[in-house]
């Protein structure tokens, strides 16, 4: 693509935002300054807080699990449900006598709400206790807008509109030592009618394949054993550029590198998974055996209302191939129950679906109304209780039938990443095989980011125990 260049942040625009960030640095350069951040939403999210949290610790701050004590809280939100709106403005609420008892904080709220005007809007009238608002955009403008903030006696707001631009090189501190995420992609094409993404985070723009090479030789030198390749659908990459970039070839490059023995990625859309990216898939040897392809409803009507461009029969096909050039492979999937004028039937057809397919894993949700989609005004909304109902009995059936799967795999020896203690045992090691089962075992904290042979002795609904080998 001719313009591709004008996707790109120019680089004498990072290097300004890093003249801001030596300027926030000086404002007080004794001062131990903390910072929180609370992210909501998905891995996007959570990659976005990461390039925050760089540019932050670039500026002096250090990072607190304690919002009491910090100087600055931020708050990187999600849209995508209703439940997470209430959550934000639930805190944002709570907030407001700490800030009276400490006026010097600084409260910022970013991400996809705020890339909605009402949202804004509403924050500014009810919340005047916050200081920073900006969206999905313009993040690599934070460091900006924060000594705006700082400086400044009133709110400072920048939501910017249109698609946005890519930034590259921005100040990070990832999350994990072990793994990471890489997004390849940002924005979304595919509007399907119940989804707000489109509308917050743009439309799909590519990043450079060296680029993401070069990301992922970092992270290999750094020690990251694992990549997480990240886009709303990571199966159109490379479309809206006209070099020959796919994903496939993607795929087929990051093989090569260095130091990375795992590679992941999310999400896919069933209408692009194509049969080279199959054969990539089944070739490259760091690709792991796990596939994340969200079918979001069973029947062929419902599946039309929201825009999702397969049938079943199309989704079964998929689903038959993959198996077939990748035997073994563990497929993941999201179901919306409740969707505006789901019938008993459809539902059905959905519950028929999961038992043909036996997913190893559904992400399950109930249909949220979403202003400014086309689903919010549709006719035929389903009530909560129906939801609810239908809810609890897709959760049955998908728990039995992954426990069934799990329990097939007691007695079997299984290549582990470690990833560290447990959260919820610490005497306990952690780790996934590459289907991305979770599994648990006694071992010494030195094997975090070790690939290890555990034999599973035990097995669950949502992970397994087992001894090493």
């Amino acid at each position: 693509m001719a313009e591709r260049e004008g996707n790109i942040v120019p680089e004498d625009e990072i290097a300004r935002q890093e003249t801001f960030m030596h300027s926030v640095r000086e404002l007080d350069p004794g001062a131990d300054r903390k910072y929180f951040i609370h992210t909501f939403g998905c891995q996007m999210n959570e990659n976005d807080s990461e390039k925050l949290a760089g540019m932050l610790e670039s500026m002096g701050y250090r990072r607190s699990g304690d919002p009491e004590e910090c100087d600055l809280i931020l708050f990187n939100t999600c849209c995508v449900r209703e439940h997470a709106e209430q959550k934000v403005y639930g805190h944002l609420g709570r907030l407001k006598p700490l800030k009276a008892r400490r006026p010097g904080l600084v409260i910022a709220i970013c991400g996809c709400m705020m890339q909605q005007e009402e949202v804004v809007e509403h924050i500014l009238e009810k919340y005047s206790h916050v200081d920073l608002i900006f969206g999905t955009h313009n993040i690599h403008r934070f460091p900006e807008l924060l000594y705006r903030a700082v400086t400044g006696h009133s709110p400072v707001t920048d939501i910017s509109s249109g698609d946005g631009l890519i930034a590259e090189g921005l100040p990070i501190r990832r999350e994990h030592g072990v793994k990471a995420w890489l997004t390849i992609m940002y924005g979304c094409d595919n509007f399907c009618s119940y989804c707000i993404v489109p509308y917050v985070r743009g439309r799909e723009r590519s990043r450079r394949m060296a680029d993401i090479i070069d990301e992922a030789r970092l992270l290999g030198r750094q020690g990251y054993r694992e990549i997480t390749l990240l886009g709303q659908n990571v199966n159109s990459y490379g479309l809206d550029m006209d070099d020959g970039s796919s994903f496939a070839a993607l795929l087929r490059s990051l093989e090569e590198v260095d130091g990375i023995e795992r590679i992941r990625f999310m999400t896919s859309h069933p209408k692009d998974l194509s049969e080279e990216l199959i054969l990539a898939m089944r070739d490259c040897s760091k690709v792991c055996e796990h596939l994340h392809l969200p079918v979001q409803a069973g029947s062929n009507r419902i599946l039309a209302e929201m825009n999702r461009k397969y049938t079943r029969e199309q989704y079964f096909g998929l689903v038959d191939r993959v198996r077939d050039k990748i035997p073994g492979i563990s497929i993941t999937t999201d179901i919306i129950v409740g969707f505006p004028g789901e019938t008993d039937e459809d539902f059905e057809q959905t519950l028929d679906l999961v038992e043909r397919v036996r997913f190893d894993y559904a992400y399950t949700f109930l249909y949220s109304r979403r202003t400014g989609t086309p689903a919010a005004k549709k006719a035929g909304q389903v009530s909560e209780e129906a939801k609810k109902k239908r809810f609890d009995e897709l959760l049955k059936l998908q728990n039995g039938i992954s426990a069934e799967i799990n329990a097939k795999l007691a007695g079997t020896v299984a290549e582990i990443l470690v990833e560290g203690p447990s959260k919820n045992n610490i005497r306990m090691m952690t780790g996934r095989t590459r289907t991305n089962k979770i599994v648990n075992f006694a071992g010494d904290p030195g094997l975090a980011g070790k690939l290890v042979d555990v034999r599973i002795e035990r097995t669950g609904t949502w992970s397994l125990d087992g001894t090493l080998v």
